[in-house]
């Protein structure tokens, strides 16, 4: 009986230490001041990591088709890396309001806060050099066009050394909601992922329902073999009975996203698999 109670002991114990090395902290930065808009980094590392040097960064976008979302829709995946062992930024980008602000500014929104953690890798102890960019939908086009589009004022990148896109919208030279928000400043193809790919770019994987409406499979498909033809890692994962960010194929799939559990668990793994191949986490 004695020794049934001390196991009990220590495994309530073991639980309770569990539970405190996983809390998470949360602090919140301005990275950038635009036409008076205060534009936030929130970043979350582990209580038991804080006191770590060079730890390897995640930067993470929401979709909402470039005028509509919160950064808060990135905490949940901010936390969840920031328990894997990163430091986890959920970024906040200028939306498009269809008068002044473009997804051209989101996109520079997107190059600003990537070179903000480089040039403040002490203050938030993370390596430069191990630093991932994670979107969803409009959110996967920004940070993947941090990456093409480099910023050639500094010398300080904007790039990712890796990519993580979910249901990206990169492919959008013929998307008429994407050119109505341009406002007709640029031409769609001038800003599509797919339509400037070159050499050189991060490793990327890409994680894609079949039956997507909104962000469709042929693109994924045009972007990854471009990618390929350029000498870049790119790998395509196609999940079957789900669309947009894995809602499932009997739904629609243009409104608020209801995710497959099971699908949506898997391509969870593979993220993992993927930065534990990159030597990003163990």
């Amino acid at each position: 009986m004695k020794f049934w109670k001390t196991l009990l002991m220590i495994n309530i114990f073991c639980l309770l230490t569990q539970s405190y090395a996983q809390k998470i902290h949360n602090q919140q930065f301005t990275y950038s001041i635009k036409d008076s808009i205060e534009l936030k980094a929130y970043v979350f590392t582990l209580d038991s990591l804080r006191k770590s040097e060079n730890l390897p960064a995640i930067v993470i976008f929401h979709g909402g088709g470039w005028s509509s979302g919160e950064v808060s829709w990135s905490f949940r995946r901010a936390e969840h890396f920031a328990k894997l062992g990163f430091v986890a930024v959920a970024a906040q980008y200028r939306l498009s309001d269809q008068k002044n602000i473009t997804p051209v500014e989101a996109m520079e929104d997107a190059r600003d806060i990537i070179k903000w953690m480089r040039l403040n890798k002490d203050l938030i102890k993370i390596n430069p050099n191990k630093l991932v960019g994670y979107g969803w939908s409009a959110g996967a086009h920004l940070v993947t066009s941090a990456a093409i589009f480099k910023d050639s004022n500094t010398s300080v990148s904007s790039s990712p050394n890796a990519l993580v896109l979910v249901s990206p919208a990169v492919s959008l030279g013929k998307d008429t909601w994407f050119q109505k928000l341009l406002l007709n400043r640029v031409e769609a193809n001038k800003v599509s992922p797919d339509e400037n790919v070159k050499k050189g770019l991060p490793p990327t994987l890409i994680l894609q329902g079949r039956d997507d409406t909104v962000t469709p499979l042929s693109g994924a498909q045009n972007f990854t073999n471009k990618m390929k033809l350029n000498g870049n890692i790119c790998e395509l994962i196609i999940y079957d009975g789900v669309g947009h960010l894995f809602t499932p194929s009997s739904e629609r799939d243009d409104g608020f996203p209801n995710p497959d559990p099971k699908v949506q668990e898997k391509a969870y793994k593979k993220v993992a698999e993927f930065l534990r191949s990159l030597d990003y986490i163990n």
